[in-house]
């Protein structure tokens, strides 16, 4: 019997990956990875006013090379066995596209605009729109916000695409409708020649754009139009109805099966955002909270409907039917950033390196580089060497995890890191321990929000490079929490989770609970609390809620 290969396509915040995936056992034949090359060189990026874009021509620069490596890299034959692939992208990663779903910057005109680009999730350039939405909310007949955690966030649709429309007029005049960036890769793929046909994505328009069926889909014209009139229009141009990422949109074009080596009869899933589709490659089910940790963290969980009733959370990115396994409930909550924090610190001590060593004319070039690349490589693994050392009672440097603002709970990304109770005696490991100590207590505050809104947490699964890479963050991580923590096996889960979707709308699988069974990759190695420092840390935590509350009330009110 043939056997029978899909393809999952995971588009992170910094590069793509492609694996070929076994559908009947889950293995993984073959990885791809590569990076988004305008990004890579910090193009159409302005970090000073958090203003992050991406281009579309490198995602469809990357969707090529990796594919077509991955597949060189398995036995022959392979690539005509493949029936079905799927994407997941970062979210909410919108763009403005002209009537036939081409996003802007594809347009020779606007080839070099940020404006008429992908608006990566990290973006807060659209603090001040968000905050209008959230008043327009509270004074709607509706609130539009309710499924959503009552708070509308400045990295997600609608405050991203007012904030363009204000800035620039060239990009005002030709937008004719918004795409979400996982939408547009199975658009791209299928042939879709204009906007109207473009699949919207249950899990991107759930939880990022307010779309609902209790209002007939997205928020009223008279609603949008009322917060700027900039906004008018765009609903009906839009869409009424999304679906999941479990069913096909379409098959391979002519085109992209002979750029990709496949065949036109490869299915085409609906796409979804990274963590979501991660959460089922992890092995999600009800009361499992997943932690997808990076750069930032997403945490997922499914709830049945009848769980989650009438319930509406506050505070996390929403509530969702279907966005993450049909026919149940995904919750979403986050931190605006985890990795980034660590990354952050290491800049700060890379300053004397590439300032002093690398100003020298003592040192030739090569060996200079060299030195210095070798060094900064060490930062991280020295000061978790030395941080593991300290005891918890002599860790009281306290720090908030608030340096790209805060995602979840109760989203406010005008808000600032702090770092209390330094001496003349603290220590780069020191004060790196009380950073991991921050994003550990960010991870606890979501916890207990889902817990004092009546959802319940039994287990913990991470998954992620640093749930894979660093023992300090995750058995941290697990004190602080007092739960254990299950660490997944693959370090692929997301591109695994879009696998599995992949097989579903082939119709390998009926659903995709069935492709989790046979395709999950298990877990790796599973963290435990220690009862001693559990104790200690739900003190220290007390603290840490009462800087976040002076941060908030005082600093920033």
């Amino acid at each position: 019997m043939n056997k029978k290969y899909v393809i999952g396509l995971d588009y992170g915040s910094d590069s793509a990956r492609a694996i070929v995936v076994n559908a009947a056992t889950g293995e993984t034949l073959a990885t791809a990875v590569k990076h988004y090359p305008r990004w890579q060189e910090g193009l159409y990026c302005n970090p000073a006013i958090n203003q992050y874009r991406q281009h579309p021509q490198d995602y469809i620069d990357v969707l090529e090379s990796t594919v077509t490596e991955a597949l060189s890299q398995c036995p022959a034959g392979t690539a005509q066995q493949v029936v079905g692939i799927a994407f997941d992208t970062t979210g909410s990663t919108p763009a403005f596209t002209d009537a036939s779903g081409t996003p802007l910057a594809l347009l020779p005109e606007f080839a070099e605009n940020p404006n008429a680009m992908f608006v990566l999730w990290k973006d807060h350039t659209a603090v001040k729109e968000a905050a209008e939405i959230n008043q327009a909310c509270a004074t709607s007949p509706t609130d539009y916000s309710a499924y959503v955690g009552g708070i509308y966030s400045s990295e997600w649709f609608w405050a991203k695409a007012l904030h363009v429309l204000r800035q620039d007029e060239a990009v005002r005049q030709k937008a004719y409708s918004i795409v979400e960036y996982c939408e547009w890769l199975p658009a791209l793929i299928t042939g879709v020649q204009a906007s109207k046909d473009i699949i919207r994505s249950r899990c991107a328009c759930g939880h990022k754009a307010m779309w609902h069926k209790q209002w007939g889909g997205l928020p009223s014209e008279e609603f949008l139009a009322g917060i700027d009139p900039l906004l008018a229009g765009f609903r009906d141009r839009l869409f009424t109805e999304t679906q999941t990422a479990d069913k096909p949109v379409g098959h391979l074009s002519e085109e992209w099966a002979k750029r990709l080596g496949l065949t036109t009869n490869v299915v085409v899933a609906g796409g979804a955002f990274d963590c979501h589709m991660g959460a089922v490659g992890a092995g999600v089910t009800p009361h499992t909270f997943v932690r997808v940790i990076g750069t930032s963290t997403c945490d997922i969980m499914v709830a049945s409907p009848e769980e989650i009733g009438d319930k509406l959370i506050k505070g996390i990115c929403g509530q969702v039917d279907g966005s993450v396994i049909p026919g149940m409930i995904g919750l979403e909550a986050g931190q605006s950033a985890f990795g980034d924090v660590y990354a952050w610190f290491k800049r700060v001590l890379e300053f004397p390196l590439r300032n002093i060593i690398g100003a020298s004319k003592l040192i030739d070039e090569s060996t200079k580089e060299a030195l210095i690349n070798e060094a900064i490589d060490q930062i991280i693994p020295a000061l978790t060497a030395e941080a593991e050392k300290i005891p918890v009672s002599e860790s009281t440097i306290i720090a908030t995890d608030w340096m790209n603002g805060r995602r979840t709970p109760d989203a406010n990304q005008l808000l600032k890191g702090t770092i209390t109770g330094l001496t003349l005696s603290s220590t780069a490991p020191l004060i790196f321990r009380a950073l991991v100590e921050a994003t550990a207590f960010g991870s606890k505050a979501i916890v207990d929000r889902f817990r004092n809104e009546g959802v319940r947490i039994d287990n913990v699964i991470g998954i992620g490079g640093i749930a894979l890479k660093s023992p300090f963050v995750m058995q941290t991580l697990s004190d602080v929490l007092n739960m254990p923590i299950k660490v997944c096996r693959t370090d692929q889960a997301c591109a695994l989770g879009a696998a599995m979707f992949a097989a579903t709308a082939a119709g390998v699988y009926t659903q995709v609970e069935d492709a989790q069974q046979a395709m999950t990759s298990g877990f790796a190695n599973e963290y435990q609390p220690d009862a001693a420092r559990a104790l200690a840390y739900a003190e220290i935590y007390e603290n840490y809620l009462k800087l976040g509350q002076f941060t908030e009330k005082e600093l920033f009110c």
